[in-house]
């Protein structure tokens, strides 16, 4: 039962501008690097309610901030989509923005404008019922999550030199307080060997038969990782195999795989990458074992270049944050939160992996709607968020000396 919190009552009266403002951002398609025509919309909607600053920063990111005290809290959520995948598996238009029986339809509505639009109108509820002159909020609304986790967040730590006290990464966490997940990296391995005519096969060194026992190799790895308490098991499966020969009637002189590499507690590029050296079959073969790179342009067109290296992160049940999180949730909902993690990465791995600022999750919809067909979130979500966000404004700044 929700108590009868002024946060949710609040919240609950800008239901119907906070609808409208969330299917206007599902009607706009904004894959990565494409981000633009969005940011523009949420830009306007900040001005609209209230924003005291609002800026879209050099690498395309929007920062809006109400309030001037000197606890800084970053609501963050990227407004980048994945791209809608096969239209027949969808029952309506992916960015019609439908709501039918109090349920948001369309690309991004979980992951994750939902979080994004409910950050807006938290913004907006706190202009309403006063916004604490000891804390200073900040909504993000980032790009190029979808392709590069939390590389909007190295750019606003390092180039905009934002550096918040406590990041709400506002991806679905189901309506619980979320810790922490898994990192993750990207890996190739390459093997090597000599092209000849393809009706002699003997007289060259086929890259592909090298490979094969790799491929092996990588599968029983998989099953040997260990379960590291709180996270669970890292995993690594090959997402792409490609070749290379001078034609399809010759034999294969390069073969590359493609490694998505989960990382539990205490796993690391370093450890990661050692431990494909180590098999057998890589020393066998010869094989180069090489950690990618990101370097694409954003909507603004600046290339902000990375490791595609993303660490894990939790904090402590007990932590200062969670604190802070589980009683905003009593005071909004009058009830006790559900904690856990995201099985999914977020751009946590910049926030908390990269820079050590406290990041806790807490956002609209479903974690297995993200990237699927039909995808969705609840009205009543979005409502409740924006009254959590709130409230979480209001009890750090009871807590630090409002």
């Amino acid at each position: 039962m929700l108590s009868n919190s002024h946060y949710y009552t609040d919240a609950k009266e800008l239901e119907s501008e906070l609808a409208c403002f969330m299917q206007d951002i599902i009607r706009i398609p904004s894959l990565s690097s494409k981000e633009g025509a969005v940011i523009e919309r949420i830009r306007e909607e900040m001005l609209h309610v209230g924003f005291d600053e609002v800026k879209v920063d050099p690498m395309g990111n929007l920062i809006g901030r109400i309030g001037s005290g000197p606890y800084k809290i970053a609501l963050d959520g990227h407004v980048d989509t994945v791209d809608t995948g096969d239209l027949s598996l969808w029952d309506r238009d992916p960015h019609s923005g439908d709501i039918e029986n109090g349920i948001l339809y369309g690309r991004g509505a979980s992951d994750m404008k939902g979080g994004v639009a409910s950050s807006v109108y938290a913004g907006a509820l706190l202009k309403k019922i006063g916004v604490p002159d000891n804390v200073s909020l900040y909504v993000t609304a980032t790009v190029q999550e979808e392709d590069c986790d939390g590389l909007c967040w190295q750019y606003i730590v390092k180039e905009d030199q934002l550096q918040p006290d406590l990041v709400v990464i506002t991806e679905p966490t189901s309506l619980n307080i979320y810790r922490g997940h898994r990192g993750r990296m990207e890996m190739e391995v390459r093997t090597s060997g000599i092209s000849c005519h393809g009706s002699a096969p003997e007289r060259g060194v086929n890259a592909v038969y090298k490979m094969a026992g790799i491929i092996a190799d990588i599968e029983k790895l998989n099953e040997q990782l260990e379960a590291r308490e709180p996270l669970g098991k890292g995993t690594v499966t090959i997402s792409e195999i490609r070749s290379t020969s001078p034609s399809l009637c010759a034999v294969a002189d390069g073969c590359t795989i493609h490694l998505d590499r989960r990382l539990t507690v205490a796993e690391t590029e370093k450890t990661s990458v050692a431990e494909i050296l180590a098999l057998p079959s890589v020393q066998a073969a010869d094989a180069m074992v090489t950690v990618l790179d990101y370097a694409v342009a954003s909507h603004t067109g600046l290339t902000y270049p990375t490791r595609k290296y993303y660490p894990t992160w939790d904090i402590d049940e007990d932590d200062p944050a969670m604190h802070s999180a589980k009683l905003a949730y009593q005071a909004a909902f009058g009830s006790e939160p559900k904690t856990g993690f995201w099985t999914f990465s977020t751009n946590g791995v910049a926030t908390a992996g990269m820079h050590n600022i406290p990041s806790i999750g807490f956002g609209p919809g479903h974690e297995h709607f993200a990237h699927a067909p039909n995808e969705q979130v609840e009205i009543e979500h979005l409502v409740r968020c924006t009254a959590f966000y709130t409230a979480l404004v209001k009890t750090i700044a009871q807590e630090q000396g409002e």
